[in-house]
């Protein structure tokens, strides 16, 4: 359950988002028990944790090269599957730094916050 909803999430969850999500499947689950299998499935790498404001969130693996976008009314995080940052492996950037990889996260307003309120 723990693993089907992480696979069937909009962007990357927190723990307490995660419960919330298993337990309307499961209503006995524990947080014991997500953390647990939090920390199986990053193991066997099915999900990653990702780091955002200092605070763990996990998501499916496999998802390829994205971004993510950090809603600042509404608190939720969002898979953006368009890169803006041309900056490919290999980069050699100013001061001999060598590009391996990079994570970039946008924050703002998501569409449901941004619109106009009736």
């Amino acid at each position: 359950m723990i693993s089907r909803v992480l696979d069937t999430a909009e962007g990357p969850l927190g723990v307490a988002e995660v419960l919330e999500r298993a337990q309307s499947d499961l209503p006995g689950l524990g947080i014991a028990t997500v953390y647990r299998t939090l920390k199986l499935l990053t193991d066997q790498g099915r999900i990653h944790p990702v780091t955002l404001d200092g605070e763990t969130l996990y998501e499916a693996s496999g998802r390829g090269h994205h971004h993510h976008f950090s809603c600042t009314s509404c608190g939720k995080v969002f898979t953006l599957h368009t890169c803006p940052v041309a900056l490919p492996r290999g980069t050699v950037y100013p001061g001999g730094f060598i590009v391996e990889a990079h994570e970039v996260t946008l924050y703002g307003r998501c569409p449901q916050c941004a619109a106009p309120q009736a």
